[in-house]
């Protein structure tokens, strides 16, 4: 099952902005039950940090909201590529400004 940019979701998108709910709603419960069938009894969770909370969304979407630092690892490339967007507007110039830290990631 693909879970990043699932076909289905996007379906369900669509149906919410041309304000279809009960179609959005149908498709998202579709795909919430898939994802459950389909992940029950494997790992889900694409970050690579080594971390106890891999695979624990609950928790670790907690951790993050409480101490307001920095986001989920896994929800990094959505964000990215929305904030490439914006980098366009200036080249990219800001690459020019960051250093990545040095991150433990996990064994595969």
């Amino acid at each position: 099952m693909i879970i990043d940019n699932n076909p289905k979701e996007i379906e369900a998108m669509k149906a919410f902005h041309r304000g279809d709910r009960k179609e959005g709603l149908r498709l998202q419960e579709e795909f919430a039950s898939e994802f459950r069938e389909e992940f029950k009894d494997k790992d889900h969770c694409p970050c690579k940090k080594a971390c106890r909370y891999h695979g624990n969304c609950k928790e670790c979407v907690a951790i993050h909201r409480a101490h307001q630092e920095h986001v989920p690892n896994c929800m990094r490339p959505l964000i990215n590529k929305k904030v490439k967007i914006l980098s366009e507007l200036t080249e990219h110039t800001i690459a020019n400004e960051i250093e990545p830290p040095k991150e433990v990631l996990r064994k595969e």
